[in-house]
C-alpha cells in the first residue's frame, strides 16, 4: 500500500502488506523494480525500512514503511518553449496531446523543436529534476497521446504494461472507401522484410497483430474508423487497413495520398486507459480531434 501523502516525484513510500518477505522480495515483485534498479540501491544505499538501510536480503515485516528514493539528473534536451498542450502531470508521468509534423524524440535530421525539448523547458519551468523517458512514442505526421515518465521505476512499471498489452489504445482514423462491416477484427501477422526495411508487410512469419475497428461515420468514398490495438506492432493500424483495402488518406507508404484533402496521415492517437505506475488507479485521457483532421471530415461529408 502506497502513502498518498509522501508521493513525489523522486520518492516511493510503500506500507508492506505481508509476512515472510524479504526486501527484495518486496521491491521485485510488489513494487516491479528491476534487478538493475535493485543493484543501484544497494550500491547507492537508497531504500530504507522505518528509516534505516538494510540489505535486500534481510526479511521485512508487516506494516514496515519501505522508502525508495529515485536519483536523477536533470532533463537533458535543449529546452524549448513549443507551447505543448500538457493535458495531465503527476509525480510519475505526464501526458502530452501531440501535434501533427512534431516529432517526439530527436534524431538527426529533427534536433529541435520536438516533444523532448519542449517537455523539457516545461519541466525546468515547474523546477522539477527529473529526465525525459517516453513510454510510448508516434509517428511524425500521427498526432494523438504521448505518455513521457519522470522516473525510471514509472518507465519500467508502464513499458512492462505495455508490453503486456495491459493498457487499451485507441485512434481515430479516415481511411479510403466505404467499410462495409460496422465493426470487425483485422487478426494478421504483420513482418519486417529486411532490416533496413521501413514498410511492413502481412506476412505469416511476422508477429501476432490483432486490431479491432468499429465504423464512426461513413463519407464520400471514405469512412471514419475507430480502432483499438490488442497489439501494438510497428504501423500496426496502417498495414492493417492497407491490408483490407482501405488505407488511411494521407498516408504515404501505405494509404491514399491527396495533398488537397490533407498533407499527412489521418490518424490520431485519441485516447489511452492504463494503471497510474505507483498507485495503480485507473487512468483513462482523451484528445481531441486535431483541427485538420476535422476539416478533412468536413470536405468529405
Amino acid at each position: 500500500m502506497f502513502r498518498k501523502e509522501d508521493q513525489k516525484y523522486n520518492l516511493i513510500s510503500y506500507i508492506n502488506e505481508d509476512e515472510n518477505l524479504t526486501l527484495k522480495e518486496v521491491l521485485l515483485d510488489k513494487l516491479n523494480f528491476s534487478v538493475r534498479s535493485l543493484s543501484k540501491m544497494k550500491r547507492y544505499k537508497t531504500v530504507k525500512v522505518n528509516n534505516k538501510y538494510i540489505k535486500p536480503s534481510e526479511m521485512v515485516k508487516k506494516g514496515d514503511l519501505i522508502e525508495v528514493e529515485i536519483c536523477e539528473d536533470m532533463a537533458n534536451f535543449h529546452p524549448q518553449d513549443l507551447n505543448l498542450d500538457i493535458i495531465y502531470d503527476d509525480f510519475d508521468i505526464i501526458m502530452v496531446n501531440k501535434p501533427p509534423f512534431m516529432v517526439v524524440h530527436p534524431t538527426k535530421s529533427h534536433f529541435e523543436g520536438t516533444i523532448a525539448n519542449g517537455i523539457t523547458h516545461y519541466i525546468i519551468g515547474k523546477k522539477e529534476e527529473v529526465k525525459v523517458r517516453f513510454v510510448n512514442r508516434l509517428d511524425m505526421n500521427t498526432s494523438g497521446l504521448v505518455i513521457v515518465a519522470k522516473n525510471p521505476y514509472a518507465q519500467f512499471v508502464l513499458s512492462s504494461d505495455m508490453k503486456d498489452d495491459k493498457f487499451e489504445k485507441m485512434y481515430i482514423a479516415v481511411v479510403k472507401g466505404i467499410v462495409e462491416e460496422d465493426n470487425g477484427t483485422i487478426n494478421a501477422p504483420i513482418y519486417r522484410p529486411t532490416d533496413d526495411s521501413v514498410k511492413r508487410i502481412v506476412d505469416e512469419k511476422g508477429q501476432h497483430s490483432v486490431t479491432h475497428f468499429e465504423v464512426i461515420e461513413r463519407l464520400k468514398d471514405a469512412t471514419v474508423l475507430k480502432l483499438i490495438l490488442e497489439t501494438g506492432r510497428t504501423h500496426q493500424i496502417r498495414v492493417h487497413l492497407n491490408h483490407i483495402g482501405h488505407g488511411i488518406i494521407g498516408d504515404e507508404l501505405y494509404g491514399y495520398v491527396d495533398e488537397d484533402l490533407i498533407n499527412r496521415q489521418a490518424l490520431h492517437a485519441y485516447s489511452l486507459k492504463f494503471q497510474q505506475p505507483r498507485t495503480r488507479e485507473d487512468l483513462e485521457f482523451k484528445a481531441k480531434l486535431p483541427e485538420d483532421m476535422e476539416k478533412l471530415i468536413e470536405k468529405l461529408r
